[in-house]
Formats: structure tokens, sequence, C-alpha cells
């Protein structure tokens, strides 16, 4: 079938589902294949559970004229998306980087919306069948888009280039993140720079933080940045802490507005600097984007401030890796709290690095003084020296409920891997 065809039933049942348990009346379900699935085996079971329709590449599941035989699911899906997107003649924002994708997109989102209808990546999902979806959750009503794209590989994100086709983009930075796939710092910035490539190519816009000298080495030859930063930027600002959550001093047209976040730690700063900037450049007042990040409350494991009994928790373990470890921890240190305990769970995707950086990281944490450190993870195996050790999330969960610190202020940081919200939860 071609894609115009499909576009015309997608246009009738615009609701898209690849998981076969969550069929709606009038969905469309792609049955996507994966190393462990096949949703082929489950298209008659969608059909029957309300789907207008099921896409399938194996013909022997094709049961009825509902069923719409394919090459490939997963490549059509990406095609109709790519088809979806080229009718829309707005800015399409891209966003990759190491660290802070998902903050800052949501952070961009909320500025956004106080003036446009914004449609954005829902979470994180941001792989080869997120992307794909968050563009077809577009509606004709749209007049801004905000994707997030991850990756942990080269050509990844120019693979997601060619599905979103985005006019605008924005790397947050380069760390020490998915080494293991990425084979070093030079291959991260030669991976998240396939952005830039592709809006070089195709005379897009960026958004560079001119604080990161390597962001402007990879930059070189595109005719529009829109820059911001602590200094020499189209817009500028400066970051002012109190206690733990991070302020922004904006500069705009030689006043300074002060924009009070719930986010913790400094490390926040250029992500809200990013926001700040787009919100400026496509013309939303200050005052609306002060109250737009004002109103911002993370969720989802990133730079959470919590309080359970008598205790204060930064819960930042959604992700990890050397770069953010090493900011979030700086920042817990610098900051004015009692009895500071860090609870640090292992870094994954470091490939042949990852004794190396664990070990880098357990001597960096030492130069501290703090009031417990339990380290989870087999990264950890040999090298906590001594510090508490647990394999698991679950053994140090156990350990935490039975020895239930008090009037603590407690930093969790992780990889998702790692689970370490169990330790959360034993308090």
């Amino acid at each position: 079938m071609e894609i115009s065809a499909l576009y015309n039933i997608y246009l009738a049942n615009p609701s898209i589902q690849t998981d076969s348990r969550k069929i709606k009346p009038g969905d469309l379900f792609f049955a996507l294949k994966g190393p462990s699935f096949n949703g082929n085996l489950f298209a008659t079971q969608a059909l029957t559970d309300g789907a207008a329709y099921a896409i399938v590449d194996e013909q022997e599941y094709a049961t009825n004229d509902r069923c719409i035989v394919v090459t490939d699911v997963l490549h059509t899906l990406q095609a109709l998306a790519t088809h979806h997107r080229q009718q829309f003649n707005i800015p399409f924002i891209a966003i990759t980087g190491s660290n802070g994708k998902t903050t800052t997109k949501e952070l961009i989102t909320t500025v956004l919306r106080q003036r446009y209808i914004t449609y954005a990546t829902d979470g994180n999902l941001n792989n080869h069948i997120g992307v794909p979806l968050t563009l077809l959750k577009i509606k004709s009503d749209a007049e801004m888009a905000v994707i997030e794209m991850g990756a942990n590989h080269l050509k990844e994100i120019e693979s997601y280039c060619k599905i979103t086709l985005p006019t605008h983009g924005l790397i947050t930075n380069c760390g020490k993140a998915h080494i293991e796939g990425f084979g070093g710092i030079e291959g991260v910035r030669k991976g998240k720079g396939e952005l830039y490539d592709y809006l070089r190519e195709k005379g897009g816009v960026i958004f560079r933080n001119s604080d990161l000298d390597y962001l402007e080495d990879m930059a070189k030859g595109m005719a529009d940045q829109i820059t911001y930063g602590s200094a020499d930027a189209d817009y500028i600002g400066r970051p002012v802490m109190d206690e733990v959550f991070l302020g922004i001093a904006s500069l705009n047209r030689h006043t300074e507005t002060l924009i009070k976040t719930k986010l913790v730690g400094e490390y926040n700063y250029p992500n809200v600097m990013a926001a700040i900037a787009i919100g400026l450049h496509f013309n939303i007042e200050i005052v609306d984007i002060k109250a737009a990040i004002e109103s911002y409350d993370p969720d989802n494991s990133r730079s959470q401030w919590i309080t359970k009994g008598s205790n204060s928790i930064i819960l930042d373990a959604y992700n990890a890796n050397p770069t953010s470890m090493k900011a979030a921890i700086t920042n817990f240190a610098n900051a004015q709290l009692n009895n500071k305990t860090l609870w640090l769970g292992g870094m994954k995707e470091m490939g042949a690095d990852e004794a190396k950086e664990h070990e880098e990281l357990v001597a960096f944490i030492t130069q501290f003084q703090w009031k417990d450190v339990i380290l989870v993870g087999k990264e950890f195996e040999g090298i906590s020296g001594s510090y508490k050790h647990f394999n698991t999330s679950a053994e140090a969960a156990k350990y935490v409920s039975s020895r239930k610190p008090a009037d603590a202020a407690i930093l969790i940081k992780g990889s998702r891997g790692s689970k370490m919200e169990s330790l959360l939860e034993a308090l």
C-alpha cells in the first residue's frame, strides 16, 4: 500500500497503538517486531478488541481485509510519520544531547505554550519508535513542535532527522554518556553533531550554548545560530542559587529579570537558559517566560526535591553518566544542607571504560565530607573502599529500611537500570 493511501486511513483513524494490550476502538495497530517479540502474533486479537486496522509484515497473519500487509512495519510507521510531518509548515525544534534533554524539552514546551499551540515528545519517547509516534500525535492545529531525540550510537540522530525534518535544533551538551556505543567522547560529539550536520545542509537554525566551546567548533559554517549563555551571547543570564533551588537572572533589553525555578542544582542553568532563549526568539514576553518556568515542577526522578519524614531528598535517578554524576555531586556538596548522604547507583553503557569511570567516581567523592555513602551495583564491586556497597538496589533498600536515616539530606543518583528509586521507597 502506498503511504498516501495509508495516510488517508490514518486521517480517519488518527490514534496509533503498538501494544495490543492497550487497544481502544478505532486504533491503528502497528505490529512491530523485536528480538523477543512479534506484534504480528497479536494482530487478530487487536482487531477483535476494536482496532480499525492492523498493519502487519507477515502475510500469514493477515486474517481479514482489515489487515494491511507491508514490507516492514517499523519502516512504514516511520514513513507515515514523515508524510504527516510534511503537512506542516511550522517550526520543528529537535533536541538532543548527553544530559538534560528531557528537562530542556519540558521547559521549552512549557514556555512555548504561553503563546503557541505546541506539541512535544511525551516523557522521553525519543527512540526509533518514540520519534514517529510523537510526530503522529501532532494535530492540525499545531503551531510549534518540540521533538526529543536520544541516541547511543552513530547515525542514529541522522536517521531521526530524516524522519522529523527539523527546522531548528539544540544540542544540550556532549558528555560521557553511552560510551559503549559511541566509542568515546569524540564519537559522542560526532553522533550528537549529526543534528547540526542536517540543519547545516538544510539551512536550519540552531540554538547554541555559548559557554561550551566545543559546540562552537561543531557548529562552524552554520549561518543561523542563536546563542545563549553567561556572556558573549544573544541571550544572557546567570545562575542565582539559594540553598538548593536554581534561580536565573535573565538580562533582556538591559533589564534583569529573576526567575526562580523548582529545579535542584546549578547544573540545570543551561537547560533553563535554552528555554528563555527560545521563548524570547519566538517573541514571548519575559514576564510570560518567567511565569512558565516558575510553574514547571520536575517529575520522573529528574532533579526532584522530596521531603520524607525528617529527611530531604534530591531524586535524580532517571539517568547517570560520569558528566552528570560529577555535576550533581558537586552541586550537592556545595549546598547548605546538614548530614549530607550519597546513594549512588552504577552507570550503564560505559563499555570498556566501566571500571575506570567508576574508580574515578569513587575517588572524586572522597574529596568531600559525607554523613554516609551507599554504592549500588556490580560496577562498584572491588572499588567501594570504605563506603557501603550492595550489588542490587533491593539489597540496599533492605539495609536502608533497617537503619532509616533521620534529619538527613540525601542525593539519590544512578542510571535507570540501577533502580535507585527503591531506596527512596525504603525510607
